[in-house]
C-alpha cells in the first residue's frame, strides 16, 4: 500500500534515537518522549486550501521538526507514519 498526501498535507516519519544518559544507560526510543525530529517521505501538491495559496516549502527526504501533538497517525506495512499540515512543520533541520 502506498500513502499519498493531499493538498498541503505532508507524510513525516519519526527519527528513532536512543539516548545515552550521562550515567551511561542507553534509553531505547520506546522510553522516550514521542520525538519532534522526522524525515519527510512524501509531499501534498499544495494548491487552494481554505482560500489561500499554498506553496509547498518542503521535500522528500527533509529532516523537520513537527509540533509535539500534531497530526494524524497511521500504521502502513507496519511502519507508523504521521500526516501533517505543512503549517504544522515548525522548521526544517539542516
Amino acid at each position: 500500500m502506498t500513502l499519498k498526501p493531499l493538498a498541503d498535507r505532508v507524510i513525516v516519519k519519526a527519527v528513532e534515537a536512543e539516548e545515552t544518559t550521562k550515567t551511561g544507560i542507553i534509553l531505547p526510543g520506546t522510553a522516550q518522549e514521542k520525538p519532534q525530529i522526522a524525515e519527510v517521505i512524501a509531499v501534498g501538491p499544495g494548491g487552494m486550501v481554505d482560500g489561500k495559496e499554498v506553496i509547498m516549502t518542503v521535500k522528500v527526504g527533509d529532516k523537520v521538526i513537527t509540533g509535539k501533538y500534531s497530526g494524524t497517525e497511521v500504521k502502513c506495512d507496519g511502519t507508523e507514519y504521521n500526516i501533517v499540515r505543512q503549517s504544522d512543520i515548525l522548521a526544517i533541520v539542516e
